[in-house]
């Protein structure tokens, strides 16, 4: 299996959709009576949390990441067809 990053917001995410998926499940067989809009700000609220999880995760690795400097347009050598025909 190929080694992946991390990514939390995906995590939070199936955590949220799973324990919905438990909930209607527990209703159709019988565990618990669940009413048909529980489920709603369970999701919502899920999807909610994960992409801040996301967007706090990416602003980390941004910031943690080692900043490529690049060189000043001025001081790149010519190329192309113009710098051959001086």
């Amino acid at each position: 299996m190929l080694r992946h990053e991390f990514q939390p917001g995906r995590l939070i995410a199936g955590v949220f959709l799973t324990l919905a998926g438990i909930t209607y499940a527990g209703d159709a067989g019988g565990a618990w009576e669940t009413p048909w809009f529980a489920v709603i700000p369970m999701v919502v609220g899920g999807l909610c949390l994960a992409g801040a999880a996301g967007v706090l995760t990416r602003t980390i690795r941004n910031r943690r990441a080692p900043s490529r400097k690049q060189p000043e347009p001025d001081q790149q050598p010519p190329t192309g067809p113009a710098s051959k025909q001086q």
